[in-house]
């Protein structure tokens, strides 16, 4: 049975993935937690989502962000004009526009990359 989905990304600073995360997607904070083990984190999500994104770091051993060009988060938004909408709020939250590696997602959608080197794709289409 599935209940609910956590990604959890190391980053090197809390407040800007938090800053990111919620002006461009509309992501709350849904729980944060401080030097739990050396560890500090914040969980973005919605109430209305069966997931959500943590972002943590480490204060004793600093765990550098690593990723890949096809390490992708994929958002579908089937409605053109919220999927435009969404678009523009990425830009604004400080996401880079970039090229995708995988010339499928550039046919539908907008690949964005965090301050981190996270890729975050919008796609203007439906799932499934």
């Amino acid at each position: 049975m599935f209940t609910h989905m956590r990604i959890a990304r190391p980053v090197i600073n809390l407040d800007n993935a938090f800053l990111m995360y919620s002006q461009g997607l509309g992501l709350k904070k849904i729980a944060d937690f401080s030097d739990h083990q050396g560890f500090s984190g914040i969980m973005l999500g919605r109430e209305d989502l069966p997931w959500h994104i943590e972002f943590t770091v480490c204060h004793h051993h600093p765990v550098q962000p690593l990723q890949t060009n096809e390490d992708l988060i994929v958002l579908y938004y089937p409605d053109k004009a919220e999927w435009e909408q969404t678009c523009g709020r990425m830009r604004s939250a400080g996401f880079t526009p970039v090229s995708s590696f995988n010339p499928y997602w550039e046919v539908n959608g907008r690949t964005f990359m965090d301050d981190n080197g996270y890729r975050v794709v919008i796609q203007n289409q439906a799932w499934g």
